[in-house]
């Protein structure tokens, strides 16, 4: 019998001692977690009760040259739907209900959208204004979510749409000034932490705390000037409406400094009507800069300013023009089929002949003609800070498939092509002394560490300043020295050169369709103030003399007047047709 207790005994002991090493366990492990492990699981805790957010810094905010704001942004919120807690259909028809009208939706098609996937988060709407937001707080509805954001607002409305751009759902800039200077203008981002329920929601008066501030981003300034810009986009639209053509390009600059005064291009898109899903994504692209076309008799001005640069020839040396230009086997008359005679140099840009631009390319040569071109910015970006500039179609002498007729039909335009911007900063170079300037559109960054001003940038001198002032005053003349040039202005010298350009030929061997015409226009002729390109494509046959200049004509009153060059008392005007 005292074996059985015994043994019973033993049991007990050992029982005991087993609750007394597991006891012991647990209180080393518990004195483990409170004393040792006591971070990990306060963070888990932490992680359980805080919630985590990205917190956008504000982006900022682009500037028109007098400070007035393009784009701006504003407090807006996102719409998030949980979609688990909406598979309940009961749940969430009332949360539709509740939320649909707000964001200017159906209830039906918010539920089938949000229920066509289990789980995750549905974005039903991205920068709903921040009145509307506001509706949505204190709204009872499963699965809601109201987070604070920023959107992009335009004061301005639709100005300059294609150069300005505009931004993504995540808030970064996809187009435009907004993605050229993305990194200036976004900021960096801070992160929140916030308590939340057991279900994650946040508490409306829970704490709050920063672990990281976000830096807001810096403001950019442009050289744009809203005035001038509307004043283009407006006579644009009215053109392209009036003479049937399928779009346009028009861009003003201070010759002296290549600071950008206005650039507007059609077709194009209206930021207030963002459409992500139409197929043309043309629309998005700044057309001035990222469009090569061939630039046809406006050239005329540049391979005169060759000739005259290298000593060949003078405004006063003269040809024989019998209507025709023969190399090789090709055939080169001028654009009206007329036979001039004894013809100046003067009347070649004032007739624009193409037998005249043939005759003093090759007095040229090919080696200086396409240097020239090549020190004039053809063929090469302008480094303008703009995305997506191409460098254009050049094919010289040094091309084993260049041919002589290349160097004649190079002369008046064709076969060569280069962007608007391209081609009104190498004529800007023939009315500001002879040196090329760097295109620029954007004046100051504004940050908080300082403001950064970016100042003209002489790129190189191209011709002489004595070339460059007879060249100019013979643009002069191609406008006031023809009775009933559309092109003039009523109180102000000008001076200017058309163009006109046909199925066009490219160097790479593509082939453009339609018609290009345009005008390159400068005033005050004596000390000019702005330079204007203006183009408009057809698919019909069009003179830039007849559609294009009266656009600068139209333009250019304002534009001075604004600028603040009065009238010329003395100025003899032609008269309109």
């Amino acid at each position: 019998m005292f074996g059985q207790r015994g043994r019973m005994n033993l049991r007990l002991y050992a029982l005991a001692a087993a609750f007394a090493v597991a006891g012991a366990l647990l209180t080393a492990r518990i004195a483990y977690v409170q004393l040792v492990d006591v971070g990990h699981y306060k963070q888990e805790a932490r992680a359980e009760h805080f919630g985590q957010q990205e917190v956008r810094a504000p982006r900022g905010a682009i500037l028109d040259r007098n400070g007035y704001p393009l784009a701006t942004t504003v407090d807006a919120w996102d719409i998030f739907i949980d979609r688990s807690d909406w598979q309940d259909i009961a749940a969430a028809r009332t949360a539709a209900d509740a939320i649909a009208p707000v964001i200017g939706r159906k209830p039906e098609d918010l539920v089938n959208e949000v229920r066509a996937e289990a789980s995750g988060l549905y974005l039903a709407y991205s920068g709903l204004a921040f009145d509307e937001g506001e509706r949505l707080q204190g709204v009872e509805a499963p699965g809601l979510r109201v987070v604070r954001t920023e959107k992009r607002y335009w004061p301005e409305g639709d100005l300059a749409s294609t150069l300005i751009g505009f931004v993504g759902r995540d808030h970064g800039g996809l187009t435009g000034i907004e993605a050229d200077f993305d990194a200036q203008l976004g900021g960096s981002p801070g992160t929140i932490y916030f308590e939340r329920d057991s279900i994650g929601n946040r508490i409306a008066l829970g704490k709050e705390r920063y672990g990281r501030e976000p830096q807001p981003g810096g403001d950019i300034r442009l050289t744009i000037d809203r005035y001038v810009q509307r004043l283009v986009e407006g006579e644009l639209e009215a053109r392209i409406a009036s003479t049937g053509a399928l779009g346009g390009t028009i861009i003003v600059m201070e010759p002296q400094t290549g600071a950008i005064l206005a650039m507007a291009s059609r077709p194009g898109f209206r930021l207030s009507q963002l459409d992500f899903n139409d197929p043309d994504e043309g629309l998005f692209r700044n057309r001035a800069v990222t469009d090569v076309y061939e630039p046809g008799s406006v050239f005329k001005t540049l391979t005169a300013a060759m000739a005259i640069d290298t000593g060949h020839v003078t405004p006063e040396s003269t040809y024989d023009d019998i209507g025709a230009a023969y190399i090789g086997e090709s055939t080169i008359r001028n654009w009206d089929y007329s036979v001039n005679g004894v013809t100046t140099v003067t009347q070649v840009l004032q007739r624009s002949l193409n037998t005249g631009a043939v005759w003093l390319a090759q007095e040229v040569g090919a080696d200086a003609f396409y240097q020239y071109l090549r020190a004039f910015g053809i063929g090469e970006p302008t480094h303008s800070g703009l995305g997506g500039e191409p460098g254009g179609l050049l094919r010289t002498n040094e091309d084993p498939l260049w041919a002589d007729v290349d160097l004649a039909t190079n002369s008046f335009g064709q076969g060569v092509a280069a962007t608007p911007l391209q081609v009104i900063t190498a004529i800007a170079s023939l009315v500001n002394g002879g040196r090329l300037m760097r295109p620029y559109i954007v004046e100051q960054e504004i940050t908080a560490t300082g403001t950064r001003t970016f100042e003209p940038v002489v790129v190189r001198q191209v011709v002489s300043e004595e070339t460059a002032h007879t060249v100019a005053d013979m643009m002069n003349l191609v406008v006031e020295g023809i009775p009933g040039h559309l092109a003039s202005v009523r109180g102000y010298h000008v001076g200017g050169k058309t163009g006109t350009t046909t199925g066009a030929t490219l160097a790479d061997g593509a082939v453009l369709d339609g018609n290009i015409a345009s005008f390159v226009g400068f005033a005050p002729a004596n000390d000019p103030r702005m330079i204007m390109l203006v183009k408009l494509d057809f698919k019909e046959d069009r003179l830039g003399g007849q559609v294009s200049a009266p656009v600068f004509g139209a333009l250019a009153p304002s534009i001075l007047a604004y600028l603040g060059v009065r009238p010329e008392g003395s100025q003899l005007v032609s008269t309109s047709r």
